[in-house]
């Protein structure tokens, strides 16, 4: 039994108790022991990855309790693959955090752990429950990294966020105590096990509970028509929440994979594919829903939101394709448009900052100061964002057309992910010269926050700087997201690492 399946989630459950126990001590303190857990929690993910690169899976039973009997933590090449793409994020929303958002209210640092507690935990539970579980704990705190700092727009979109997401946890409650009801476990590789043998009799219970799952899941990844929480959200939350809310549509997206593929996959006799009608239309919808409000919003915040959604409609189109391909594309983009969204967010504060009571509205107003260098590092994001090359964008959705060729929805697909292509670059462009080639000579006193522009940048800088390497190590990188798709297109290793005790 491994013990570093179960590090990265211990970690950040240890620094938020300790940040939690030291919230009256000094600021400098607790920002140091914040990102010091934050920094580890990478070498953590890094460790994680290198333990299962090979194609080992991990087992950690808690108190030693074997499956299914026990709850158990279980790492391979998917969950290692996102836990290191949480904690990259995290550490750069942090660092744009420390120049004073996290003053701005109570216990910043707190949440912030505790959503990475809730985050690495999601990725890594081999429980239904304890999924249910973690979903909780991340959406809590992710309720109080909303509403953090205040105000009345950011109060009424959290509300709404609060609402919808309880609304969905309802949901989840009656689905797993549904399963568990018919079968017994909610062990998910002891699942894969029993929805396969399920008698003819209780086939359509356990499709209705794994269509409500697919409901609830849907809803954390805003797949369409469950997408109408995320621009207000988002758009209203503070730049690093924001940030590392961009890895959140990805805990739906990777529960949908993963049930997808293990409870519900080739070998799931009646209920094999259960997902395949509903998936890949509404992942198409989506994208082009999104990339339509991102070309009609009237504020930046609001657009990278938008955006966010319309790449949540490209990463589940890839996954609705079900093959390794397919797959292997979707997760070597996921950490692309994870990178480059909370990149956007950053610098839209930026933006926002210098811009006086204008914001971040697209609305033509004072020459920007260091306008040059703001404009330049917008341009290269909107690239990233875009698709277009020599970006990992671009690769990502190559990788995408080309295995989408092979299916017979294919002309949907590709025109559906060219023209989203096109609209979002005509949403950027539109959006970098209202604020930077249509601005006015400045007048009177100039905007405020013109100092530290190059320290504030740092961490934006950071996460186009993953980008870029997620595109010079574009071979290895994809052949590793390959490796990892044929891994969870052949759940019988899984449900024999779990079951059988330890590591295959």
């Amino acid at each position: 039994m491994s013990h570093l399946a179960i590090a990265p989630v211990l970690l950040p459950l240890l620094a938020g108790i300790l940040l939690l126990l030291l919230r009256h001590g000094d600021i400098r303190l607790r920002r140091a022991l914040s990102v010091a857990a934050v920094v580890a929690e990478i070498g953590l993910a890094v460790a994680l990855l290198l333990a299962v690169s090979g194609g080992e899976i991990l087992v950690y039973a808690l108190g030693d309790w074997p499956a299914p009997y026990g709850i158990v933590l279980v790492a391979d090449r998917l969950s290692a693959w996102l836990v290191l793409t949480t904690a990259l994020l995290a550490l750069f929303a942090l660092l744009h955090a420390l120049r004073g958002i996290d003053v701005a209210g109570r216990h910043f640092h707190v949440l912030f752990q505790l959503q990475l507690f809730g985050l690495a935990g999601a990725f890594l539970t081999g429980d239904l429950f304890n999924l249910f579980v973690f979903f909780e704990v991340l959406l809590l705190a992710s309720y109080g990294l909303m509403l953090h700092g205040g105000g009345r727009a950011r109060t009424r979109a959290g509300l709404h966020y609060v609402v919808l997401n309880l609304a969905g946890s309802t949901l989840f409650l009656f689905a797993v105590g549904t399963l568990y009801g018919v079968t017994g476990t909610l062990n998910m590789a002891d699942l894969a096990r029993q929805v396969a043998a399920v008698p003819a009799d209780n086939v359509p219970v356990v499709r209705a509970a794994g269509l409500l799952l697919f409901g609830v899941f849907a809803l954390k990844a805003a797949l369409l028509p469950l997408h109408l929480w995320l621009p207000a959200a988002y758009a209203q939350a503070s730049a690093p929440a924001a940030a590392l809310f961009a890895i959140m549509t990805k805990v739906g997206a990777y529960a949908i994979l993963r049930v997808s593929t293990l409870m519900f996959g080739a070998g799931a006799g009646p209920l094999a594919d259960l997902l395949g009608g509903w998936l890949l239309p509404l992942a198409l919808a989506t994208l082009v829903v999104g990339m339509l409000g991102a070309v009609a919003s009237t504020r930046l915040r609001a657009q990278v939101a938008y955006l966010v959604v319309a790449s949540a409609g490209s990463l589940l189109t890839a996954f609705g394709l079900n093959t390794a391909d397919s797959i292997a594309a979707g997760l070597y983009y996921l950490p692309h448009t994870t990178f480059a969204a909370a990149a956007l967010f950053l610098i839209s504060d930026a933006i926002a900052g210098r811009r006086g009571e204008l914001a971040d509205r697209f609305e033509p107003g004072p020459a920007l100061p260091a306008h040059a260098l703001l404009g330049g590092l917008f341009f290269v994001a909107a690239v990233a964002m875009a698709g277009l090359p020599p970006l990992s964008g671009f690769l990502g959705k190559f990788l995408l057309l080309r295995a989408a060729l092979d299916h017979p929805w294919w002309p949907w697909v590709l025109g559906t992910v060219l023209a989203g292509s096109l609209l979002g670059l005509i949403a950027l462009a539109r959006s970098g010269s209202l604020l930077f080639y249509r601005a006015r000579p400045a007048e009177g006193a100039p905007p405020p926050r013109q100092a530290g522009l190059t320290a504030e940048l740092a961490p934006f800088a950071g996460l186009l700087l993953l980008g870029v390497g997620l595109t010079v190590a574009a071979g290895p990188l994809s052949d590793y997201a390959r490796a990892t798709a044929e891994q969870i297109l052949q759940p019988y290793h899984y449900v024999h690492a779990v079951l059988g005790g330890g590591e295959r």
